[in-house]
């Protein structure tokens, strides 16, 4: 299923999930199409986080990696592999993330976006510390979004197009949509786990799930006090 829109209204201009959106775009695109090959590598070993840089420093120094402090479970938030990794992620903001910003304010949007985004970078690290390339991509902060999305509207409708039944478009109340989409991500880092033992994976599974959960636990923190409790379509 592959979401179109959402019904969900919107009263502000989402400006920083417009932001994030072009800075991506933009990095994405120096990156591609503007600097060498090998600076691009560079920068992908030193802004993405590898996780065997943190496990094991000796290997990060033999390697030619710089310290950064843990700066890449930030960093790497903005770098993204392809064309398909760089528009599946900013469609997903696009769609949710404004609503969520909406509630939130654009500061505390952003400080929650980069929150939900270092959590499931941890996590993914912690379930597989001996990882030697590099993590990249917003998946695990719009999994954060997804999941305050998943509380602040459940009952609004997410219009999906199914493929295989080309052009029937259907709606989906949002807690129907986000939970399949949290049981494929569980089913997906399960499967890595005891049928890879553990293997280099294409996808950071759990970075998706971590910042699903990240954003389950403290998305109210980072509601406006003026909108914390002004909804009747909000899980508690």
């Amino acid at each position: 299923m592959i979401p179109i829109r959402d019904t969900a209204p919107c009263h502000h201009r989402p400006i920083m999930t417009w932001i994030i959106i072009a800075l991506c775009t933009i990095i994405f695109v120096v990156m591609q199409w503007v600097l060498p090959d090998n600076i691009s590598y560079q920068a992908i070993n030193q802004f993405g986080m590898i996780a065997i840089r943190y496990s094991n420093p000796q290997w990060a120094h033999d390697f030619g990696l710089r310290p950064d402090y843990g700066f890449s479970f930030i960093s790497n938030l903005f770098f993204h592999a392809d064309w398909t990794h760089l528009l599946a992620n900013m469609w997903f903001l696009w769609i949710f993330g404004d609503n969520v910003e909406d509630r939130m304010g654009r500061w505390r949007f952003l400080l929650f976006y980069l929150w939900c985004g270092a959590l499931a970078t941890f996590l993914q690290w912690y379930f597989d510390p001996s990882l030697t390339i590099p993590v990249i991509g917003a998946s695990g902060a719009i999994a954060g979004v997804l999941a305050a999305y998943f509380f602040l509207y459940p009952l609004e409708r997410v219009i999906v197009w199914i493929p295989f039944i080309f052009p029937i478009l259907l709606p989906i109340p949002a807690i129907a949509f986000l939970g399949l989409w949290v049981m494929l991500q569980l089913h997906n880092a399960t499967e890595a786990i005891f049928f890879t033992g553990g293997d280099v994976a294409n996808v950071a599974w759990w970075a998706h799930l971590g910042g699903f959960i990240a954003g389950c636990l403290s998305y109210r923190w980072f509601l406006n006090s003026t909108s914390a409790d002004d909804d009747t379509n909000s899980l508690h």
